[in-house]
């Protein structure tokens, strides 16, 4: 455990000196926002209507913004051919990695998502279940961002290649994201299986992505 706390404490480091994950990721979010409201208009009921779907759609693009540093720098800087031939596996690494890029990209914006509510007019009930969501839902986006990393390292432009690839992989998270705050805004109190069916998404990538992310960064290295 102790080399692994020691990557953590290596990642969140090195995100709080560029500051670009977190900032662009925030600053992503906050200027789609704002501006959704001018290009709909001023009908709030609308607005209300469209939020859970606008906070969710636009969490997830920001998340796949920043997706593509959690394993390309290690990999120009020749760092992850080292983690490739540390004792410590490689799943178990690229986990830890998925883990800080949560840290520094989706827990923000999750945190962030009930105050940007307020400018799309959600109502306040749906504040608490919109943030158990998003705590549940990003660790998966984080993780499947790390499997499309693995993917396209060594490719110029990844960024675009990864969002073809795990766009399509994302779309469950966003559906039963959107399902549960939806149905806190509609008041039925149906949001508890969307949140338990985003939990098991949830487990599901920590157990399948950092395997698949592994045997791609394996394969790389070939």
């Amino acid at each position: 455990m102790k080399p692994l706390r020691a990557l953590l404490a290596r990642e969140l480091a090195i995100a709080w000196r560029q500051g670009g994950g977190i900032g662009r990721a925030v600053g992503y979010y906050l200027v789609v926002v704002v501006l959704l409201p001018l290009g709909i208009g001023p009908d709030q009921a609308l607005l209300a209507q469209l939020a859970p779907g606008a906070l969710w759609a636009v969490l997830l693009l920001a998340v796949l913004l920043s997706a593509d540093r959690i394993l390309q720098a290690d990999h120009e800087q020749g760092a992850l051919e080292l983690m490739l031939l540390s004792p410590v596996p490689l799943e178990l690494t690229i986990l830890c990695k998925a883990l800080a890029h949560w840290l520094t990209t989706g827990l923000p914006l999750a945190l962030a998502a009930p105050l940007l509510g307020f400018l799309l007019n959600l109502q306040p009930d749906a504040f608490g279940p919109l943030v158990v969501s998003t705590v549940i839902g990003t660790p998966a986006l984080s993780l499947l961002g790390a499997l499309g990393a693995a993917l396209t390292l060594g490719v110029r432009r990844g960024g675009l290649l990864i969002s073809v690839l795990i766009l399509p992989l994302y779309v469950p998270v966003l559906v039963f994201g959107t399902g549960a705050t939806a149905a806190a805004v509609s008041g039925s109190g149906a949001f508890v299986p969307s949140l338990l069916i985003l939990l098991a998404l949830t487990l599901a990538a920590i157990l399948l992505a950092p395997v698949a992310a592994a045997a791609a960064v394996r394969a790389h290295y070939r």
